[in-house]
């Protein structure tokens, strides 16, 4: 491994420009970093200015031996220049001296969070977002409802919680509980005080077991179902000939959409191997067009392409195989994708075969593997233009507690937001594998139950 002296460019995600003055250091203190943004902060300066044509979320970031300007067009690039100062600060606050300027290649870029299969408090997922944010995600993707649990609140509909997020929810019944309106309330603001837009997903018409359980009025002959803690999937499904589950349905999203300032509401929509195709593409007709009832903007797993898409619909592509044709045309009639595939950014694959977390049905995803691909060479006919970003989901069949998260998420999410937010051109995997070395002992000194990849020359905690 290289010598430990910092450079400029030791930061993750790579920025888009480093001009390295190596004479020049800056010592900076913790007490300075917290109150960036401060006018009255002369060690760092902070100018809102969009004179360099730096964007929403982009900064400049000027280090000399008399302190630190960071200039932005936005308070979003003020944070995320802050994110890159923390970074080079660690350990002793020296900033090596030079010239950043930076901003991201993709708008959207996003970290996935199942709380339906195994739930986590609020507490936790504040946890969780704080690292997420350091490496500039900026949209939290909370996967609220499956077969196995639902965990938001919905007033009027009392049993999806009590029963989708009482005791024995969850896989292998291990994750029960819920969020009320209060704490989803909290989590996304919490969020939006980081610039972090939260995303939540109501999964239908498939993965919908928990619902059929706490209403069975909403089944094909309004039967009660059994409970399902098992992680198959594809059995369950709403029907798309009952009027009761459109009434279910709006109900449920127009309390979401309510209660999330974000312009984003996902529906799923993935999976439903018990629908027939008719089924699906008549639920989705009348489901599709309900975000933007309500001042949303639909995201849908990429099954939805199969269908009429409204204007406006985003298509979150998660497979791994490397053609869909209704994808393309999705992308060819102007709908905007998310690129998840899973054989390169599904969290929860094992790292080898040996991880003792996490599934294989996509393959084995070490960290190369999650970082050496280019969302837009990915599926031939999305372009660059077509993509709205990138996400990494974190499914949780195997999670049982916060250490699993870190142990599933620490190196790989770091890959994954460099993919989004750094210039393809610019992307190296032994340049990332030496970045990404560092941060180990940041890891261990917090805490963070990072996976010790063996790709990585970890130095010694």
């Amino acid at each position: 491994m290289r010598s430990l002296t910092k450079r400029l460019g030791d930061v993750i995600p790579l920025p888009a420009l480093v001009v390295p003055e190596p004479a020049v250091t800056f010592t900076i203190t913790p007490e300075a970093l917290s109150r960036a943004g401060e006018p009255d902060n002369a060690e760092v300066r902070v100018e809102l200015t969009d004179a360099d044509g730096l964007g929403a979320e982009g900064y400049r970031l000027e280090i000399t031996a008399a302190g630190v300007t960071l200039r932005a067009a936005e308070p979003a690039g003020v944070f995320w220049g802050v994110q890159t100062l923390r970074q080079l600060a660690a350990g002793d606050g020296v900033l090596p001296g030079g010239v950043i300027e930076d901003r991201p290649r993709f708008a959207y870029r996003a970290a996935m969070i199942d709380l339906a299969r195994h739930f986590f408090t609020v507490d936790e997922i504040k946890a969780h977002l704080d690292l997420l944010v350091g490496f500039k995600i900026n949209h939290l993707h909370l996967h609220l409802t499956d077969d196995q649990g639902w965990r938001l609140e919905i007033p009027g509909w009392p049993r999806l919680t009590e029963v989708g997020g009482g005791p024995g929810t969850g896989c292998d019944g291990a994750g029960p509980g819920f969020l009320t309106l209060a704490d989803y309330a909290e989590v996304v603001a919490y969020a939006a005080d980081r610039f972090v837009t939260v995303v939540p997903e109501i999964d239908m018409p498939g993965h919908v077991n928990a619902a059929l359980v706490a209403y069975p009025e909403l089944t094909a002959d309004g039967q009660p179902v059994a409970p399902r803690v098992d992680a198959e999937v594809g059995y369950s499904s709403l029907v798309a000939g009952k009027e009761e589950t459109y009434a279910f349905v709006e109900a449920v999203l127009k309390t979401v959409a309510d209660a999330t300032p974000g312009p984003y509401l996902h529906i799923g929509g993935d999976e439903c191997l018990n629908t027939s195709p008719e089924d699906y593409r008549a639920f989705l007709s009348r489901v599709l067009p309900l975000p933007g009832k309500y001042g949303k903007r639909a995201i849908g797993w990429h099954e939805i392409a199969a269908a009429d898409l409204p204007e406006g619909t985003v298509v979150q592509y998660w497979r791994p195989e490397e053609q869909d044709a209704n994808v393309n045309a999705a992308a060819s009639a102007g709908r905007a994708v998310i690129m998840s595939p899973a054989d390169r950014t599904y969290l929860d694959m094992k790292y080898d075969a040996d991880t003792p977390l996490g599934l294989d049905w996509a393959g084995l995803v070490p960290v190369r593997r999650a970082y050496d691909w280019d969302p837009a060479a990915r599926l031939p006919g999305v372009t660059e233009e077509a993509l709205l970003g990138v996400a990494a989901p974190l499914w949780s069949e195997t999670l049982r507690s916060v250490a699993d998260v870190q142990f599933l998420t620490f190196p790989r999410l770091p890959a994954v937001a460099e993919v989004g937010w750094s210039r393809q051109d610019a992307r190296d995997w032994e340049s990332f594998r030496e970045r990404v070395a560092l941060f180990g002992p940041r890891w261990a000194a917090a805490g963070v139950a990072y996976f010790r990849a063996p790709e990585i020359d970890w130095p010694a905690n």
